[in-house]
Protein backbone atom coordinates (compact mmCIF):
# COMPACT_ATOMS: atom_id res chain seq x y z
CA UNK A 1 0.00 0.00 0.00
CA UNK A 2 1.36 3.41 -0.71
CA UNK A 3 2.61 5.93 1.53
CA UNK A 4 0.63 8.88 2.03
CA UNK A 5 3.20 10.97 2.84
CA UNK A 6 2.27 12.23 6.43
CA UNK A 7 4.89 14.50 8.16
CA UNK A 8 3.89 13.48 11.49
CA UNK A 9 6.55 14.15 13.98
CA UNK A 10 5.55 14.13 17.56
CA UNK A 11 3.23 14.40 20.20
CA UNK A 12 3.07 17.34 22.52
CA UNK A 13 1.48 18.39 25.50
CA UNK A 14 1.03 22.38 25.74
CA UNK A 15 0.35 22.40 29.07
CA UNK A 16 3.48 20.83 30.24
CA UNK A 17 6.18 20.53 27.38
CA UNK A 18 5.96 16.73 27.51
CA UNK A 19 6.64 14.99 24.27
CA UNK A 20 5.29 11.82 23.17
CA UNK A 21 5.87 9.32 21.27
CA UNK A 22 2.78 9.45 18.20
CA UNK A 23 3.55 6.24 16.79
CA UNK A 24 2.52 4.33 19.70
CA UNK A 25 -1.14 4.29 21.09
CA UNK A 26 -1.53 7.44 23.30
CA UNK A 27 -4.44 8.92 25.23
CA UNK A 28 -3.67 12.27 27.20
CA UNK A 29 -0.87 13.55 28.39
CA UNK A 30 1.10 10.84 30.68
CA UNK A 31 2.77 13.00 32.58
CA UNK A 32 -0.14 15.89 33.76
CA UNK A 33 -3.07 14.39 31.91
CA UNK A 34 -4.12 17.15 29.53
CA UNK A 35 -4.62 17.22 25.98
CA UNK A 36 -1.83 15.92 23.05
CA UNK A 37 -1.44 17.38 20.02
CA UNK A 38 0.34 16.28 17.19
CA UNK A 39 3.47 17.90 15.48
CA UNK A 40 4.37 17.62 12.00
CA UNK A 41 8.01 18.54 10.32
CA UNK A 42 7.23 21.58 8.82
CA UNK A 43 10.50 23.06 8.32
CA UNK A 44 11.39 21.75 4.98
CA UNK A 45 7.65 21.47 3.15
CA UNK A 46 7.50 23.99 0.56
CA UNK A 47 4.01 25.60 0.88
CA UNK A 48 3.22 26.87 -1.53
CA UNK A 49 4.21 23.84 -3.68
CA UNK A 50 1.92 21.86 -1.13
CA UNK A 51 -1.06 24.13 -1.47
CA UNK A 52 -0.55 23.82 -5.44
CA UNK A 53 -0.86 19.47 -5.22
CA UNK A 54 -3.55 19.98 -2.73
CA UNK A 55 -5.86 21.99 -4.96
CA UNK A 56 -5.18 18.58 -7.98
CA UNK A 57 -6.34 16.39 -5.67
CA UNK A 58 -9.69 15.13 -4.95
CA UNK A 59 -12.32 17.19 -2.96
CA UNK A 60 -12.13 15.41 0.44
CA UNK A 61 -10.23 16.16 3.59
CA UNK A 62 -7.67 13.61 2.99
CA UNK A 63 -6.27 16.15 0.10
CA UNK A 64 -4.73 17.29 3.34
CA UNK A 65 -3.06 14.16 4.03
CA UNK A 66 0.69 15.25 4.60
CA UNK A 67 -0.41 17.23 7.59
CA UNK A 68 -2.74 14.43 8.89
CA UNK A 69 -1.46 11.98 11.30
CA UNK A 70 -2.28 8.17 9.10
CA UNK A 71 0.63 6.91 7.35
CA UNK A 72 -0.72 4.18 4.68
CA UNK A 73 -3.69 4.26 2.63
CA UNK A 74 -4.32 0.79 4.06
CA UNK A 75 -5.49 2.40 6.84
CA UNK A 76 -7.38 5.63 5.65
CA UNK A 77 -10.91 5.07 6.22
CA UNK A 78 -13.66 7.48 3.93
CA UNK A 79 -16.77 8.19 3.13
CA UNK A 80 -15.89 10.97 1.10
CA UNK A 81 -16.34 13.55 4.15
CA UNK A 82 -14.83 17.34 3.48
CA UNK A 83 -14.61 20.23 1.22
CA UNK A 84 -18.06 21.09 2.25
CA UNK A 85 -20.13 24.69 0.86
CA UNK A 86 -19.04 27.70 1.49
CA UNK A 87 -22.16 29.92 0.43
CA UNK A 88 -22.54 33.47 0.61
CA UNK A 89 -25.55 34.49 2.48
CA UNK A 90 -26.41 38.36 1.07
CA UNK A 91 -28.14 40.46 3.73
CA UNK A 92 -28.41 39.07 7.28
CA UNK A 93 -30.86 41.24 9.31
CA UNK A 94 -29.18 42.83 12.32
CA UNK A 95 -25.59 42.87 10.27
CA UNK A 96 -26.62 45.11 7.32
CA UNK A 97 -22.99 45.92 5.50
CA UNK A 98 -21.25 42.86 6.77
CA UNK A 99 -20.36 40.03 3.97
CA UNK A 100 -21.64 36.85 5.26
CA UNK A 101 -21.17 33.58 4.28
CA UNK A 102 -21.64 30.40 5.53
CA UNK A 103 -19.89 27.13 5.42
CA UNK A 104 -22.01 23.87 5.62
CA UNK A 105 -21.03 20.97 7.37
CA UNK A 106 -24.40 19.64 7.62
CA UNK A 107 -23.56 17.98 4.00
CA UNK A 108 -21.27 15.80 5.74
CA UNK A 109 -21.80 11.71 4.98
CA UNK A 110 -23.00 11.57 8.54
CA UNK A 111 -24.84 14.73 8.55
CA UNK A 112 -22.23 17.12 10.59
CA UNK A 113 -19.03 17.91 11.32
CA UNK A 114 -18.06 15.44 13.74
CA UNK A 115 -17.12 13.36 10.40
CA UNK A 116 -14.08 14.85 10.22
CA UNK A 117 -13.13 14.10 13.58
CA UNK A 118 -13.85 9.91 13.48
CA UNK A 119 -13.08 9.70 10.40
CA UNK A 120 -9.04 10.63 10.90
CA UNK A 121 -9.24 9.11 14.68
CA UNK A 122 -10.99 5.70 13.65
CA UNK A 123 -8.39 5.79 10.32
CA UNK A 124 -5.54 6.17 13.18
CA UNK A 125 -6.61 3.70 15.37
CA UNK A 126 -7.12 1.02 13.17
CA UNK A 127 -3.03 2.09 11.76
CA UNK A 128 -2.35 1.55 15.62
CA UNK A 129 -3.96 -1.65 16.10
CA UNK A 130 -6.92 -0.65 18.38
CA UNK A 131 -10.07 -3.02 17.86
CA UNK A 132 -12.65 -1.75 20.18
CA UNK A 133 -13.56 1.97 20.59
CA UNK A 134 -15.85 4.17 22.58
CA UNK A 135 -17.14 7.40 23.04
CA UNK A 136 -19.52 9.55 25.10
CA UNK A 137 -21.41 11.72 22.72
CA UNK A 138 -24.94 14.25 22.69
CA UNK A 139 -25.10 12.78 19.54
CA UNK A 140 -23.87 13.60 16.37
CA UNK A 141 -19.99 12.31 17.28
CA UNK A 142 -21.81 8.80 18.28
CA UNK A 143 -23.41 8.73 14.69
CA UNK A 144 -20.32 9.40 13.35
CA UNK A 145 -17.97 7.20 15.50
CA UNK A 146 -20.65 3.87 14.22
CA UNK A 147 -19.95 4.82 10.94
CA UNK A 148 -16.44 4.96 10.73
CA UNK A 149 -16.09 1.63 12.91
CA UNK A 150 -18.57 0.24 10.47
CA UNK A 151 -16.65 1.11 7.43
CA UNK A 152 -13.58 0.10 9.64
CA UNK A 153 -14.53 -3.41 10.77
CA UNK A 154 -14.31 -2.02 13.87
CA UNK A 155 -16.30 -2.26 17.31
CA UNK A 156 -18.10 0.48 18.83
CA UNK A 157 -20.08 1.54 21.62
CA UNK A 158 -21.74 4.86 22.11
CA UNK A 159 -22.99 6.27 25.45
CA UNK A 160 -25.84 8.95 24.93
CA UNK A 161 -27.98 11.13 27.49
CA UNK A 162 -31.22 10.14 27.22
CA UNK A 163 -32.64 12.89 25.84
CA UNK A 164 -30.67 12.74 22.44
CA UNK A 165 -33.47 12.86 19.72
CA UNK A 166 -33.89 9.32 19.16
CA UNK A 167 -33.33 9.35 14.96
CA UNK A 168 -29.55 9.51 16.14
CA UNK A 169 -29.88 6.62 18.25
CA UNK A 170 -31.79 4.50 16.08
CA UNK A 171 -28.56 5.58 13.43
CA UNK A 172 -25.85 4.54 15.89
CA UNK A 173 -27.68 1.32 16.28
CA UNK A 174 -28.57 1.14 12.52
CA UNK A 175 -24.50 1.39 12.06
CA UNK A 176 -23.93 -1.43 14.33
CA UNK A 177 -22.66 0.02 17.35
CA UNK A 178 -24.18 -0.07 20.75
CA UNK A 179 -26.17 2.63 22.49
CA UNK A 180 -25.66 2.78 26.37
CA UNK A 181 -28.07 5.79 27.35
CA UNK A 182 -27.37 7.31 30.61
CA UNK A 183 -29.43 9.98 32.45
CA UNK A 184 -28.03 13.52 32.42
CA UNK A 185 -25.93 15.66 29.90
CA UNK A 186 -22.72 14.24 28.13
CA UNK A 187 -20.67 14.87 31.55
CA UNK A 188 -22.50 12.35 33.53
CA UNK A 189 -22.39 10.35 29.80
CA UNK A 190 -18.99 10.89 30.10
CA UNK A 191 -18.31 9.82 33.59
CA UNK A 192 -20.22 6.55 32.89
CA UNK A 193 -18.34 5.30 30.19
CA UNK A 194 -14.94 5.62 31.27
CA UNK A 195 -16.05 3.72 34.74
CA UNK A 196 -17.73 1.02 32.19
CA UNK A 197 -14.98 0.69 30.02
CA UNK A 198 -12.31 0.52 32.33
CA UNK A 199 -11.84 -3.48 32.30
CA UNK A 200 -12.83 -3.48 28.75
CA UNK A 201 -9.31 -2.68 27.33
CA UNK A 202 -11.63 -0.44 24.90
CA UNK A 203 -10.17 3.07 23.55
CA UNK A 204 -11.71 6.23 24.74
CA UNK A 205 -12.88 8.57 21.65
CA UNK A 206 -13.85 11.24 23.72
CA UNK A 207 -13.43 15.17 23.08
CA UNK A 208 -9.43 15.69 23.29
CA UNK A 209 -8.75 12.75 24.99
CA UNK A 210 -7.10 11.27 22.25
CA UNK A 211 -4.85 13.12 19.77
CA UNK A 212 -6.26 12.77 16.41
CA UNK A 213 -9.99 13.95 16.04
CA UNK A 214 -8.81 17.52 16.20
CA UNK A 215 -6.46 16.76 13.43
CA UNK A 216 -9.50 15.96 11.41
CA UNK A 217 -11.62 19.03 12.68
CA UNK A 218 -8.49 21.05 11.83
CA UNK A 219 -9.22 20.58 8.26
CA UNK A 220 -12.18 23.01 8.82
CA UNK A 221 -9.44 25.96 8.71
CA UNK A 222 -7.82 24.18 5.81
CA UNK A 223 -10.87 24.48 3.94
CA UNK A 224 -11.87 27.97 4.62
CA UNK A 225 -8.00 29.07 3.58
CA UNK A 226 -8.88 27.30 0.48
CA UNK A 227 -12.09 28.29 -0.08
CA UNK A 228 -11.68 31.45 0.19
CA UNK A 229 -8.44 32.21 -1.11
CA UNK A 230 -5.76 33.97 0.86
CA UNK A 231 -6.45 37.55 0.38
CA UNK A 232 -10.20 37.07 0.98
CA UNK A 233 -10.27 35.05 4.26
CA UNK A 234 -13.28 36.32 6.48
CA UNK A 235 -12.23 38.37 9.05
CA UNK A 236 -14.20 36.65 11.89
CA UNK A 237 -15.71 33.01 12.22
CA UNK A 238 -18.45 32.58 13.91
CA UNK A 239 -18.63 29.14 15.63
CA UNK A 240 -21.27 27.42 17.98
CA UNK A 241 -18.77 25.76 20.80
CA UNK A 242 -19.63 22.37 23.29
CA UNK A 243 -16.62 20.96 23.54
CA UNK A 244 -15.00 23.17 21.80
CA UNK A 245 -12.55 20.86 19.13
CA UNK A 246 -13.45 22.49 16.21
CA UNK A 247 -11.93 25.91 17.57
CA UNK A 248 -9.01 24.24 18.89
CA UNK A 249 -8.60 22.53 15.31
CA UNK A 250 -9.06 25.67 13.31
CA UNK A 251 -6.33 27.48 15.36
CA UNK A 252 -4.23 24.68 14.89
CA UNK A 253 -4.68 24.90 11.18
CA UNK A 254 -4.22 28.32 11.09
CA UNK A 255 -0.83 28.32 13.07
CA UNK A 256 0.19 25.64 10.66
CA UNK A 257 -0.71 27.46 7.66
CA UNK A 258 1.76 30.53 9.06
CA UNK A 259 4.77 28.03 9.78
CA UNK A 260 4.49 27.22 5.94
CA UNK A 261 4.28 30.99 5.21
CA UNK A 262 0.71 30.84 3.78
CA UNK A 263 -1.16 33.12 6.18
CA UNK A 264 -0.19 36.27 8.00
CA UNK A 265 -3.19 36.78 10.22
CA UNK A 266 -5.49 34.58 11.11
CA UNK A 267 -9.58 35.52 11.32
CA UNK A 268 -10.95 35.83 14.77
CA UNK A 269 -12.12 33.09 16.60
CA UNK A 270 -15.78 33.39 18.16
CA UNK A 271 -17.21 30.73 20.92
CA UNK A 272 -20.94 31.09 20.58
CA UNK A 273 -22.96 29.23 23.20
CA UNK A 274 -26.68 29.26 24.78
CA UNK A 275 -27.29 31.50 27.82
CA UNK A 276 -28.39 28.21 29.24
CA UNK A 277 -24.60 26.86 29.28
CA UNK A 278 -22.04 28.78 28.86
CA UNK A 279 -18.98 28.14 30.46
CA UNK A 280 -16.60 28.90 27.50
CA UNK A 281 -17.97 32.52 27.12
CA UNK A 282 -18.29 33.15 30.90
CA UNK A 283 -14.51 32.22 30.76
CA UNK A 284 -13.56 34.24 28.08
CA UNK A 285 -15.40 37.42 29.71
CA UNK A 286 -13.76 36.82 33.11
CA UNK A 287 -10.00 36.49 31.51
CA UNK A 288 -10.03 32.71 33.38
CA UNK A 289 -7.65 30.70 32.69
CA UNK A 290 -10.03 27.47 32.53
CA UNK A 291 -13.71 26.96 32.67
CA UNK A 292 -15.70 26.41 35.67
CA UNK A 293 -18.11 23.84 35.43
CA UNK A 294 -21.74 25.09 34.92
CA UNK A 295 -24.33 24.26 36.96
CA UNK A 296 -28.17 23.14 35.84
CA UNK A 297 -27.02 23.34 31.91
CA UNK A 298 -30.21 23.74 29.54
CA UNK A 299 -30.31 23.94 26.38
CA UNK A 300 -32.29 22.63 23.42
CA UNK A 301 -29.37 22.57 21.31
CA UNK A 302 -27.47 19.10 22.71
CA UNK A 303 -24.01 19.57 20.98
CA UNK A 304 -24.37 22.66 23.21
CA UNK A 305 -24.89 21.02 26.58
CA UNK A 306 -21.57 20.95 27.48
CA UNK A 307 -20.81 22.30 31.02
CA UNK A 308 -17.69 21.27 31.59
CA UNK A 309 -15.13 20.58 28.13
CA UNK A 310 -12.04 18.60 29.06
CA UNK A 311 -9.29 20.27 28.61
CA UNK A 312 -10.80 23.82 28.10
CA UNK A 313 -6.88 25.88 28.92
CA UNK A 314 -6.96 25.32 25.06
CA UNK A 315 -10.45 26.37 24.00
CA UNK A 316 -9.82 29.25 25.46
CA UNK A 317 -6.43 29.27 24.28
CA UNK A 318 -7.31 28.96 20.38
CA UNK A 319 -9.91 31.81 20.70
CA UNK A 320 -7.75 34.53 22.27
CA UNK A 321 -4.79 33.71 19.71
CA UNK A 322 -7.06 35.04 17.04
CA UNK A 323 -7.49 37.90 19.05
CA UNK A 324 -11.64 36.55 18.96
CA UNK A 325 -14.17 36.66 21.74
CA UNK A 326 -17.66 35.15 23.16
CA UNK A 327 -21.33 35.47 22.96
CA UNK A 328 -24.56 33.66 24.48
CA UNK A 329 -27.51 33.75 22.19
CA UNK A 330 -31.07 32.67 23.81
CA UNK A 331 -32.87 29.00 22.73
CA UNK A 332 -35.96 30.89 21.36
CA UNK A 333 -33.15 32.91 18.73
CA UNK A 334 -31.53 29.83 18.16
CA UNK A 335 -35.25 28.66 17.20
CA UNK A 336 -35.85 31.75 15.60
CA UNK A 337 -32.74 31.46 13.49
CA UNK A 338 -33.16 27.94 12.13
CA UNK A 339 -36.25 29.27 11.05
CA UNK A 340 -34.96 32.02 9.08
CA UNK A 341 -32.07 30.23 7.78
CA UNK A 342 -34.41 27.50 6.03
CA UNK A 343 -36.59 30.23 4.52
CA UNK A 344 -34.64 32.65 3.66
CA UNK A 345 -31.38 30.78 3.03
CA UNK A 346 -32.72 27.32 2.13
CA UNK A 347 -30.76 25.42 4.38
CA UNK A 348 -31.42 23.31 6.84
CA UNK A 349 -29.13 23.29 9.95
CA UNK A 350 -29.13 22.13 13.11
CA UNK A 351 -29.78 24.27 16.82
CA UNK A 352 -25.90 24.14 17.22
CA UNK A 353 -25.42 25.45 13.07
CA UNK A 354 -28.24 27.69 13.90
CA UNK A 355 -26.50 29.42 16.90
CA UNK A 356 -23.95 32.00 15.13
CA UNK A 357 -26.63 33.06 12.49
CA UNK A 358 -28.26 34.11 16.05
CA UNK A 359 -25.24 35.70 16.94
CA UNK A 360 -24.24 37.70 14.60
CA UNK A 361 -26.60 40.98 15.23
CA UNK A 362 -25.60 40.97 18.52
CA UNK A 363 -21.63 40.82 17.43
CA UNK A 364 -22.36 43.88 15.56
CA UNK A 365 -24.25 45.85 18.36
CA UNK A 366 -21.25 45.14 20.57
CA UNK A 367 -19.01 46.33 17.65
CA UNK A 368 -16.70 43.10 17.80
CA UNK A 369 -17.92 42.46 14.35
CA UNK A 370 -18.08 45.77 11.81
CA UNK A 371 -20.07 46.56 8.49
CA UNK A 372 -17.38 46.21 5.95
CA UNK A 373 -16.12 42.82 7.40
CA UNK A 374 -16.40 39.29 5.51
CA UNK A 375 -17.82 37.08 8.49
CA UNK A 376 -18.20 33.24 7.77
CA UNK A 377 -20.91 31.57 10.12
CA UNK A 378 -20.59 27.74 10.45
CA UNK A 379 -22.93 25.29 10.58
CA UNK A 380 -21.82 22.06 12.29
CA UNK A 381 -24.68 20.16 11.50
CA UNK A 382 -27.95 19.04 9.66
CA UNK A 383 -31.68 19.67 10.78
CA UNK A 384 -32.91 17.30 9.61
CA UNK A 385 -32.70 14.54 13.34
CA UNK A 386 -34.90 17.86 14.75
CA UNK A 387 -38.39 18.96 15.00
CA UNK A 388 -38.83 22.72 14.35
CA UNK A 389 -42.42 22.86 15.66
CA UNK A 390 -40.80 20.64 19.02
CA UNK A 391 -37.99 23.06 19.48
CA UNK A 392 -40.40 26.00 19.10
CA UNK A 393 -42.95 24.55 21.22
CA UNK A 394 -40.25 23.86 23.95
CA UNK A 395 -39.24 27.55 24.15
CA UNK A 396 -43.06 29.09 24.01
Amino acid sequence: MADTGSRLKELECRACCTSSDAFRVASVCPTCGHALFANYRLEDLDGRDWLRKVTERPATLWRYRELLPVGSDEFVTSLGEGFTPLLPLGDVPGAEGVAVSLKDDGTMPTGSFKARGMAVAVSRAKELGLRDLFVPSAGNAGVALAAYAARASLRARVYLPERTPEPMKQSVRLYGAEVVEVQGTIREAGEKARADEKRRGSFDLSTLREPYRVEGKKTMGFEVFEQSGSHDLPDAIVYPTGGGTGLVGMAKAFAELRALGLMERPPRLYAVQPDGCAPVVRALDEGAPQVTPWGEPRTIAPGLLVPSPFSSERILEAVRSTRGGGVTVTDAAIVSAMRDLAMRHGLSVSPEGAAPYAALPKLVDRKLVSPGERVLLYNTGTGLPFSWEALARSVG
